[in-house]
């Protein structure tokens, strides 16, 4: 298994007569798999809310959609599943598919009733991975339909870092219109993982389906990303680095010795992680010019080895004394999408306190930026939004959180 590491800057030109010059330096990490390899075990556990709102559809859908994952997993992965009200319980601890049928017939067993408390769903999903983590891809698929009554949102937040600490990853998955999205994307973010909305039962199965397709897809876990940068370079002050793909977020990062590092988590193969790092560049010398050194350390689960190093990739840019601008087009959509991404979070931010105008001004801001990327259904969704509040609308729970899901990647 090998790293696909490559980056590009914005305008790999540089004007030599400026003091100074910024630039987004793009930079795009996968796995790569040689022909006939064979994929890393998966460690599953499925966290699911079966609460009181849960009844009736919503719980059928959600056990038809665990059901069919099951038939999915191969020969030396390992599933455990997690049921949570207004408290926890195992309902089937980590083991191997060895008897699908009887695990099937257990997740059909299960009711709705009672509250919602995540966090001890969450508590028990990673002890539950915790057991059979070597050597294999460990992954939580959370679900809810609710906000976290009965426990504490900044523990759940605690606990996917503390998954994350010790590779594994936690995805999210809404159900309906009335969970809390700060909580679920915060978990997401913390854990590595992604955050999905269901917004009928009826697409249960699907979602379910494209997170699980993503999850075997992973080859390689406990990325993390380091930069160097020669002397006249740094990092922008405010926001400096964003991860753009397969999700928008913002990547926190510390520095070791010469170098910034932030954690990427799991690699997959045909889906590369594209990190966005805001540049600042003092006057250089004509002539191409290294300005910094890109380089990777991850984990092979299949192997069993960990803290491997990747080839160190040199970025140069060609400082020139006649000057024309030369932007590349693929980086300009990255910096469009993390555009539309913090472009709604102030529409949502303006919301939030009471300045309505404000918000809808922004949703229009980032709907135009949704379409020059060509993102036509996360214009939709935008600009719908921006059109409700200039009417005086309130926008409903599940506006809400399409706007959300649309800022931060494609809505299924």
């Amino acid at each position: 298994m090998r790293i696909g590491l490559h980056t590009v800057l914005s305008d790999a030109r540089i004007d030599a007569a400026q003091p100074t010059s910024q630039r987004q330096l793009s930079i795009s990490v996968s796995a790569i798999a040689p022909e006939a390899s064979s994929s890393a075990a998966l460690n599953l556990c499925l966290i699911l809310d079966h609460s009181g709102s849960m009844s009736g559809r919503p719980i059928d859908t959600v056990k038809q959609a665990a059901q069919r994952i099951v038939d999915r997993l191969s020969l030396g992965d390992k599933l455990s599943v997690v049921a949570f009200d207004h408290k926890a319980k195992v309902l089937i601890p980590s083991q191997p598919i060895d008897h699908p049928a009887s695990i099937k017939q257990r997740i059909n067993q299960l009711q709705a009733g009672g509250g919602t408390a995540i966090d001890e769903g969450l508590r028990l999903g990673i002890e539950e991975l915790a057991k059979n983590k070597k050597e294999s891809v460990s992954q939580a698929l959370m679900l809810t339909d609710g906000e976290n009554e009965h426990g504490d949102n900044d523990r759940c937040l605690k606990l996917a870092k503390l998954a994350a600490e010790y590779n594994m990853t936690v995805s999210t998955l809404g159900f309906g219109s009335n969970w809390n999205q700060d909580v679920l994307e915060q978990i997401a973010d913390a854990g590595g993982g992604a955050m999905a909305y269901i917004e009928n039962p009826e697409a249960a199965v699907a979602e379910f389906d494209r997170l699980f397709s993503r999850m075997q897809s992973v080859a390689l876990t406990n990325a993390h990303l380091l930069l160097s940068f020669m002397p006249g370079v740094r990092l922008a002050a405010l926001k400096p680095i964003a991860q753009v793909a397969p999700d928008t977020i913002e990547l926190p990062f510390h520095q070791e010795a010469e170098q910034f590092v932030l954690r990427l988590g799991d690699l997959m193969v045909d889906n590369p992680r594209i990190v966005l790092a805001n540049l600042y560049l003092e006057q250089l010398p004509i002539g191409q010019q290294l300005i910094a050194h890109v380089r990777i350390r991850y984990d092979d689960p299949i192997s069993g080895k960990g803290s491997l190093y990747s080839d160190a990739v040199p970025v140069y840019a060609d400082v020139v004394d006649n000057y024309q601008p030369n932007p590349d087009p693929q980086v300009q959509q990255h910096i469009l999408a993390l555009a539309k991404y913090r472009q709604t979070q102030i529409a949502e931010s303006k919301l939030q306190q009471g300045d309505r105008q404000g918000a809808a001004t922004m949703l229009q801001t980032a709907a135009k930026t949704a379409l020059q990327m060509g993102d036509a259904g996360a214009a939709t969704v935008l600009q719908e939004g921006a059109t409700r509040l200039q009417a005086g609308e309130d926008l409903s729970e599940a506006d809400r959180k399409k706007t959300r899901m649309v800022s931060k990647t494609t809505l299924q």
